[in-house]
């Protein structure tokens, strides 16, 4: 019967090729939204990891960048720097806010960075100078391709004007983007010219990061310090629990499109086939049989349909961002592992309508006219 069942599938070629191309779309689907969301994900942490710290020093309650408000007094970033353990410190303030670019708002990462601390700055520049004078602005190069701003262009912050200096690269985000501006303007603004949002501290060689950062702890008062990798966790997990839901949902609606289209391949070819399977059955084939050539038949539309999806998404998820720069997308090799998990259980609800009209079927009918 696997040979009757694979026979039957090559003998309609275009019916097949459909089939398979429509599976793979609603794969392709579950695939794509999963590599947007990681994308955005890992962009959301992009600058954390940038800057390579060892611990991060911030206000009391407070453990993640994303979302948060944490303000502390500059002579701390001081105290922390004259610490046997610590090799260098870099500061910066930090204020998500709307900023208007060719009169549309964006919603920003705003990061405050002072000359004496350029290590808090962009890591790379396209076009311009990294650090911002007072009355200035460093903005993403992908939001000056979308928005036909350039260097010498103005851009509001609040109700400050700002003129564009410099574009960076990798500093864009469809749900947050990075825009650097002087400490100053940014102090002024938050009425904070004498404090910093987050210390970030790095050890000298052969300190471990535990000790860093319990030395911390037991030198300063009403503050949090964690370790780098901790504090990119946090704010990953924030990530993560923001678009986990939608995630979720859009893999359940590609499992959904797949399993329909597999199902409705399978009954469509039972129907035409039915006096062949009613003669199999005449001929003393078993209904158990019966249902293992109808879940070949759904499992190998799911495995080719899969496969497709795999080639399709490597090719066009990874030109994808050169012709839309402004979607993160990070493909990796758990999407498809968890893709190909469903296969199984989608090719197997994809039978049972089928395997109900051949559990129907009887074997009598073949000698009827």
């Amino acid at each position: 019967m696997l040979y009757w069942s694979l026979k039957t599938l090559l003998s309609e070629p275009m019916r097949l090729a459909v089939s398979v191309l429509a599976v793979a779309v609603s794969f392709i689907f579950v695939i794509f939204f999963r590599a947007v969301f990681e994308g955005e994900s890992d962009q959301m942490v992009a600058y954390i990891k940038k800057m390579n710290a060892d611990a991060w020093v911030m206000q009391k309650g407070v453990s993640n960048m994303h979302m948060a408000s944490s303000m502390l007094w500059d002579w701390k970033a001081d105290k922390i720097a004259q610490l046997p353990e610590v090799k260098e410190v870099s500061t910066m303030l930090y204020l998500n806010c709307p900023v208007k670019v060719a009169g549309k708002n964006w919603f920003s990462y705003i990061i405050g960075i002072s000359p004496e601390y350029s290590r808090a700055g962009p890591w790379s520049l396209v076009q311009g100078k990294a650090m911002p004078g007072s009355g200035e602005a460093v903005i993403p190069d992908v939001i000056s391709k979308m928005t036909g701003v350039k260097i010498g262009d103005q851009i509001t912050m609040i109700d400050r004007e700002l003129k564009i200096v410099g574009l960076t690269r990798g500093t864009f985000s469809m749900a947050s983007s990075l825009f650097f501006v002087s400490h100053q303007d940014l102090g002024d603004l938050l009425d904070a010219s004498d404090q910093y949002s987050y210390i970030m501290v790095y050890a000298k060689p052969g300190v471990a990061t535990n000790i860093l950062v319990g030395r911390i702890k037991q030198d300063l008062e009403k503050i949090n310090v964690l370790s780098g990798k901790e504090f990119i966790e946090n704010d990953w997990k924030l990530a993560v629990h923001m678009g986990a839901k939608i995630i979720r949902m859009m893999t359940i609606l590609g499992t959904m499109l797949a399993t329909l289209i597999i199902a409705f391949t399978a009954y469509s070819l039972i129907t035409r086939k039915k006096q062949e399977l009613a003669i199999a059955k005449a001929l003393g084939y078993k209904n158990s049989q019966l249902y293992l050539a109808v879940l070949f038949q759904n499992l190998l539309l799911s495995v080719v349909g899969l496969l497709l999806a795999l080639v399709i998404s490597f090719t066009l998820l990874a030109w994808l961002p050169t012709l839309i720069p402004q979607v993160n997308l990070s493909i990796r090799l758990h999407h498809f592992t968890s893709v190909a998990i469903i296969v199984f259980p989608v090719a197997t609800l994809a039978s049972l309508a089928a395997a109900r009209t051949v559990a129907k079927l009887d074997p009598l009918s073949v000698f009827q006219s």
